[in-house]
């Protein structure tokens, strides 16, 4: 019997476009600025729910490689689920992350062909003011700051979207943004990035 979830927290990405993601603005269907998509989420939790066990406060990491349009599938995607997480708060995030409890996060399991892997990591995600960094040792070790407005002290955001991820999307740019794992070994600073506020769920 699958199991009713909830999370609201944040999410951030940092991918290789040179240029704002066009994924956001085109829901997946124009191409990724360099043809195919490499990218790193960090999600922080502020309140979760999954059945009657409890998900706040913990994170989580994606590393995303995407061949083409984001629509096309063929995903090959990793996960890094918290250390702190308990044994049953690792299982639900599994299933969350990967799609195979439906809801919100349905999607990740329909355009993923390939999972790398799932580890258990420690995982530090720190505010700063509009900064955000996200870490995890020896994999990822990103920042990620909005661009500058009209109005310094106000962020560029993107308002009233479609996008599954969030409707409310500050368009941000990566600042010594690396990630190696899995063959991979990328460089996404100075390379499109967002902060959403995310409110996920599933019955």
């Amino acid at each position: 019997m699958a199991q009713s979830w909830k999370i609201t927290g944040e999410l951030l990405i940092n991918c290789n476009c040179t240029v704002f993601c066009p994924c956001v603005i085109s829901l997946g269907q124009h191409p990724p600025t360099e043809g195919s998509c490499h990218a790193w989420g960090g999600v922080h939790i502020d309140e979760g729910v999954f059945g009657t066990g409890k998900l706040d406060g913990l994170n989580v990491g994606l590393l995303l490689d995407i061949p083409g349009r984001m629509t096309d599938g063929n995903w090959s995607v990793a996960l890094y689920i918290d250390e702190r997480a308990s044994a049953e708060a690792a299982d639900a995030l599994t299933q969350i992350f990967t799609g195979t409890v439906g809801g919100s996060t349905r999607v990740l399991r329909m355009l993923t062909g390939t999972l790398l892997g799932v580890k258990t990591v420690p995982i530090q995600y720190d505010k700063e003011g509009a900064r955000r960094r996200f870490t995890i040792p020896h994999i990822i070790s990103g920042t990620v700051e909005p661009i500058r407005g009209e109005k310094i002290n106000e962020p560029v955001t993107i308002t009233n979207s479609a996008y599954w991820i969030s409707s409310s999307i500050t368009v941000c740019q990566g600042s010594q943004s690396r990630l190696r794992d899995f063959g991979r070994v990328w460089d996404f600073s100075g390379k499109s990035a967002e902060i959403c506020q995310i409110q996920w769920s599933g019955a």
